[in-house]
């Protein structure tokens, strides 16, 4: 069944009339720039029907049956989730809800921009376009803001780029009682314990990635729906309300250097990846910087005006056209639409003291809840009694089949 809201789909029905005509409209050619870098991508639902997204040179072709170069297995529910938006690739991925019966399942990732724009009309990410704000004004993407520059000028930046950098909002009495406290969760998180994220390095050490229950320190609970920050969000979005979300509404990042397994450096991604966007968005996430972020200790990416389109997966390390990194110092902050592109690429060096430490919370609309009746989309990322998260490909190579088409 469908989410609450949502129409039911019949699987033969909405490839034989509904997609057609939505590629016809003008659907096919928003998804040509995506598609045209994969090979044909077919969902097979279990009673073995089946169709196949074959690229071409202006779009998108539907043929029944899965002679396809990579074939998914998923339930008709799982496929309608992806044809409403309220599910995605690495969600179902991660939760173990679809299996790649041919081919590799990471073209199942990367179709997902074209799907998108096949069952949404929600155009591929352009970096040639220009930044513009609602007055067609030029925006440089580059712009910080200081805490007591112009309330709409930041909002409207947020709109425009799907981020914005703060200087300052926070003082440094504030942020040494928050690393205090956030090095308290450090020293009490155990592996297992699902309220904490833990990777590997080459080395084989075992690190701390994520705490999600900061809520519990009485200086960083007040991060949630702190009013620096809600009148900021608000200005953009005056709806939006602090949200729960991932754990208990305040989360600590903690980065490490040399990773070479789990979920630490993050790849490029939108926060609804997991699943949701059609429920919960706009979501609105807020970065407060403990400890510097730098190229070398560990910073935030974004691709300015992404969250209005859709982009295919790109590891962590990758600089795709027109990326932003975001250097920051203690006290600092970032806002960011969820759906906007970011990444946080590893550390250039593995010889300081000390990396980046950011607390995390976030706003959404009010009552909005994964359709999964779940705290978090990011529950189904715990799947190991190590506490590890692992990084998507290793998922995907898990999923099924992984060489070529026989």
């Amino acid at each position: 069944m469908p989410a609450v809201g949502f129409a039911a789909l019949d699987f033969a029905a909405f490839h034989q009339r509904d997609l057609p005509r939505r590629i016809a409209a003008g659907h096919g050619a928003l998804a040509a720039p995506a598609a045209e870098r994969l090979g044909s991508l077919a969902f097979r639902l279990p009673d073995g029907a089946a169709w196949t997204y074959r690229p071409t040179a202006n779009g998108v072709a539907l043929e029944a049956g899965d002679g396809a170069d990579t074939v998914i297995a998923l339930d008709h529910d799982a496929w309608e989730g992806l044809a409403h938006d309220y599910e995605s690739a690495p969600g179902l991925l991660y939760a173990g809800r679809v299996r790649c019966l041919r081919g590799d399942a990471m073209q199942f990732v990367g179709w997902e921009p074209a799907l998108r724009a096949l069952y949404h009309g929600r155009p591929c990410h352009d970096p040639r376009a220009p930044l513009v704000d609602g007055a067609g004004r030029p925006l440089d993407p580059d712009r910080r803001f200081a805490a007591c520059d112009d309330l709409a000028e930041m909002a409207e930046f947020l709109r425009t780029a799907g981020f914005v950098v703060v200087r300052g909002l926070f003082g440094a009495d504030e942020i040494a009682r928050f690393v205090a406290e956030a090095r308290e969760l450090a020293a009490e998180a155990r592996k297992g314990d699902k309220l904490s994220w833990w990777a590997k390095t080459a080395r084989g050490e075992e690190v701390l990635c994520r705490v999600t229950r900061a809520i519990e320190k009485p200086h960083l609970a007040t991060l949630f729906g702190d009013e620096r920050l809600a009148r900021i969000v608000r200005a953009a979005e005056p709806s939006l309300e602090p949200r729960v979300g991932e754990g208990s509404g305040v989360a600590v990042i903690y980065k490490n250097p040399g990773v070479a397994e789990g979920l630490s450096d993050l790849p490029w991604h939108r926060d609804c990846g997991m699943g949701g966007h059609a429920i919960l968005c706009p979501v609105v996430i807020c970065s407060v910087y403990l400890t510097r972020a730098d190229r070398e200790t560990g910073e935030l990416a974004f691709l300015p005006g992404s969250h209005r389109t859709s982009l295919g997966y790109l590891d962590a390390r990758s600089a795709p056209p027109g990326a932003v990194r975001c250097e920051a110092a203690p006290g600092d902050v970032t806002i960011h639409y969820g759906d906007v592109m970011h990444a946080a690429p590893p550390p250039s060096r593995d010889d300081l003291p000390a990396y980046r430490i950011s607390a995390i919370t976030g706003f959404a609309r009010p009552g909005a809840r994964p359709h999964t009746g779940a705290g978090s989309y990011n529950d189904v990322l715990h799947q190991r009694a190590d506490g590890q998260v692992e990084h998507l490909s290793r998922v995907a190579e898990r999923s099924g089949a992984h060489d070529p088409k026989p």
